[in-house]
């Protein structure tokens, strides 16, 4: 049998999933596709991040944006504000100023996936284009939870520009037309064959043609028991709750070990491993997660997902 050391499982063992997670979505909520989000957005902005305005909470702030370029509506012409959204706190001690892979065209940016469901963190000085929506006098994230509202971008034409500036100009209101002007510039991307480049950009007009994206909660399910992959920049998230799970098969089949030692306060800490069983081999990478104690002594939080303790197995 394979065991694996889990860092905090001191206490995993007496710990029961929970909904502490900053955000959860109804069974049929669908992530918008690219050409979705962009129909449904009044301002499509390429900006860059300047400052921001503090609130009475972390979610009470905005974003300061010098604009550069409008793809979708109107350019602005002074400092744009965005509701809900803040600078990565300094120092990043937990990383959290990662900019986006250019060359990824599906999933969010990695912030949308630890608890918010939307990327709100932001580095001074980065480049953005931003998906945005007026709400009471205010710019804010369009899209919906793990939409793609705001990726970093290095220069105007970055792939995530040129695609996102083509959806823009795809009819709306004509299906048949619609699916025409799609088939075309995926086609003409695939002639590209020395480009790879083209060639994910093809592939992300092949995404749009297939049709609405599957209900959220049904396409993590499925990722979550191995029937499927993650969604793309959600591989942390279907780990922690994959993990979750065999924590939990093995403490309702009462297969774990604990250890316990006084340490140098006199304090007693109790460390358990639990046996992983046949899925052992495959979560293995995803097994290197570091999940933290939090300061109450009865949460731990593996990569957004917590755990909270409600009583030790008998």
């Amino acid at each position: 049998m394979k065991y694996y050391y889990v860092i905090a499982a001191a206490l995993l063992s007496f710990f029961t999933p929970t909904v502490a997670q900053a955000c959860s979505v109804v069974d049929d909520y669908r992530v918008p596709t690219n050409l979705e989000l962009t129909g449904q957005s009044e301002l499509i902005l390429r900006g860059r991040v300047i400052g921001e305005v503090e609130g009475e909470s972390s979610w009470d702030g905005k974003l300061l944006v010098e604009p550069l370029m409008a793809l979708k509506g109107e350019m602005p012409k002074g400092t744009v504000e965005i509701s809900g959204a803040r600078l990565v706190p300094m120092p990043d001690e937990r990383g959290f100023g990662l900019l986006s892979n250019p060359y990824q065209l599906e999933g969010a940016h990695p912030l949308s996936y630890i608890g918010g469901c939307l990327r709100y963190m932001f580095p001074k000085g980065t480049t953005v284009l931003f998906f945005l929506e007026e709400r009471e006098g205010e710019w804010s994230p369009s899209g919906g939870p793990f939409s793609r509202w705001a990726e970093d971008v290095l220069d105007a034409d970055s792939p995530w520009i040129r695609l996102s500036r083509f959806y823009a100009s795809v009819p709306t209101d004509d299906a048949t037309r619609r699916k025409t002007v799609l088939e075309a510039e995926r086609d003409r991307l695939w002639k590209l064959s020395e480009d790879p480049v083209a060639a994910l950009m093809a592939q992300d007009i092949e995404r749009q043609l297939v049709g609405p994206n599957e209900p959220w909660n049904a396409i993590m399910r499925k990722a979550i028991e191995g029937e499927a992959e993650a969604p793309a920049g959600a591989e942390g998230e279907v780990a922690a709750e994959s993990l979750a799970s065999l924590i939990m098969e093995a403490i309702a089949e009462d297969d774990y070990e604990t250890t316990c030692f006084t340490d140098q306060n006199g304090d007693e800490v109790c460390e358990a491993e639990v046996t992983l069983g046949a899925q052992a081999d495959v979560m293995e990478e995803e097994l290197g997660m570091v999940c933290d104690l939090l300061d109450d002594r009865r949460t731990v939080d593996c990569d957004g997902v917590r755990y909270v303790r409600e009583s030790k197995p008998s």
